[in-house]
């Protein structure tokens, strides 16, 4: 009977930094192709319409009015003041600017207005309301 010994295998290499590499590539893919959903900064109870139409245009500026609190212009937390002056600067770089609302159901109407006000004096022609639909 012969005995034979076993050759030892090396275990194989593993090379890590091509391995770091093709990860880097696949990050770097996912970042490019993916889409970001601009969420909402407050969340609102849209007033009911029978005529609501989907959407805001896409030069619209989206104001969020709560019932409470400060206004939002896109996530950005503002005051009125600010909100005028914030306007006027987009209207001279844009003069197609216009401005959609989302206000919540509960909010005063004065505050609308005063929205409407500074809207007007930044020389905004359109202004829309997000609403829900009504079953």
């Amino acid at each position: 009977m012969q005995f034979s010994t076993r050759k030892r295998r090396q275990p194989p290499t593993v090379i890590i930094v091509s391995l770091i590499d093709v990860l880097i590539v696949v990050l770097i893919f996912l970042m490019v192709t993916t889409t970001f959903k601009q969420l909402p900064s407050v969340q609102l109870a849209l007033p009911e319409s029978k005529q609501a139409k989907p959407g805001a245009a896409d030069n619209a500026l989206i104001l969020s009015v709560p019932k409470q609190g400060p206004l939002y212009l896109k996530t950005v937390p503002i005051t009125m003041d600010a909100l005028q002056q914030r306007l006027i600067e987009a209207v001279h770089q844009n003069p197609q600017t216009t401005l959609a609302i989302r206000a919540d159901t509960d909010t005063p109407v004065g505050q609308l207005v005063k929205v409407m006000d500074a809207a007007k004096a930044a020389n905004i022609k359109v202004a829309s309301v997000f609403t829900r639909s009504a079953q």
